[in-house]
């Protein structure tokens, strides 16, 4: 076998506490934004509300797969686990011949506070997952790298949450010396801050600045642009034009004299009085010749 996984490779990378704890109050907090909710392509149409927190004896009593299907009917949230049903397909690579041959989409996420027989209700539902309120798992709540997941709370977690993380008035009782992270900006709309009358107002004068087009023309085309690039080139241009006329002229002028030599076969030989016309004729050329150079 080529290149197998090595049992030395590093797998994992280690990062700072409270780096870890941002990312995960920042999960936390977008799970509650019902626009990047659906952004991550969850259906939470016929929801209530986000974040969406079921009573303690709604859940904790259910032992049946069946009780735990009707409830999420009953809350608007089985359209997410039938997007997830719906997506199942197989997988493209070589993943196939390694166990993983299926793959499918995200869930919704269940977050509790204690283990209860609900979980083994859900854990055959396809695309549900679990995780405990003290054991947050930041890939849990942002598979991918992707924040807004679909989080189910049970009233006893999210209570916790305030013990755990603290609030903006007081700090975390279970985290020594944590503290939630404050936004820099409280309203992220950038364009209507920039074009607000407050901002523009102390902003000089937008220079308009004067645009000019450079029409790019053909040289072998356009004989003005040829001309600029080469004056020359008129004078060629003359000449070519010249001689082109002038060996029109001396075709049609040999046409003519060989259809008078075919007419007259008997002045067409090398007599005396052949020999002077065409001394004649080619001194008349020659005439015409320089008079349409000098024209």
């Amino acid at each position: 076998m080529f290149g197998p996984t090595k049992t030395y490779r590093r797998w994992h990378r280690r990062i700072n506490k409270n780096q870890r704890r941002y990312a995960l109050v920042s999960a936390l907090a977008a799970s509650s934004s019902a626009a990047l909710v659906m952004a991550r392509g969850h259906r939470v149409d016929q929801i209530s509300e986000i974040p969406l927190v079921l009573a303690d004896d709604t859940v904790v009593k259910i032992a049946k797969t069946k009780a735990a299907v009707a409830v999420l009917k009953t809350i608007g949230a089985y359209a997410d686990v039938q997007k997830v049903i719906d997506s199942k397909k197989i997988r493209a690579g070589k993943g196939k011949m390694r166990n993983r041959r299926y793959v499918k989409r995200r869930g919704p996420l269940i977050i509790y506070d204690q283990k209860a027989p609900f979980l083994r209700a859900f854990r055959n539902i396809p695309g549900v997952d679990f995780c405990c309120v003290t054991r947050l798992n930041l890939l849990r709540l942002a598979p991918g790298g992707h924040l807004g997941r679909f989080v189910i709370w049970t009233k006893s977690a999210i209570s916790q949450l305030d013990n755990l993380y603290g609030t903006y008035k007081k700090g975390s009782v279970l985290k020594a010396g944590f503290r939630l992270p404050r936004v820099a900006i409280t309203n992220s709309d950038l364009g209507r801050l920039i074009n607000s009358q407050e901002v523009q107002s102390h902003l000089r004068r937008k220079k308009k600045a004067q645009k000019y087009v450079v029409h790019k023309k053909n040289p072998l085309k356009n004989l003005g642009f040829l001309i600029k690039l080469n004056p020359y080139a008129k004078t060629q241009r003359r000449r070519t034009i010249l001689d082109a006329k002038n060996a029109q002229k001396r075709k049609a002028w040999l046409k003519e004299r060989r259809q008078a030599a075919a007419k007259n076969p008997k002045k067409a030989d090398g007599s005396k009085a052949s020999q002077a016309k065409k001394g004649k004729d080619a001194q008349a050329y020659r005439k015409l010749f320089v008079k349409t150079l000098l024209s």
